[in-house]
């Protein structure tokens, strides 16, 4: 069997924790910040969990992660 190789793009952007599940970032967080309300900005710092939908999909690009 051939190793995989890892999604580059996508090591950078997902996170596994220790459970197996995948961590990932919000969007809308880069600019045009001064018309989002600070509960809003507050809120888009944390992180999630990817869907069940595209979790499989998240999970062939980091294979190693």
């Amino acid at each position: 069997m051939p190793k995989l190789k890892t999604h580059k793009g996508a090591a950078k952007r997902f996170s596994k924790t220790g459970t197996g599940k995948i961590k990932r970032g919000q969007t809308k967080t880069r600019h045009i910040l001064t018309s989002k309300l600070p509960k809003t900005k507050r809120k888009l710092g944390k992180t999630l969990i990817v869907s069940d939908a595209d979790h499989d999909k998240v999970a062939r690009m980091i294979p190693y992660a």
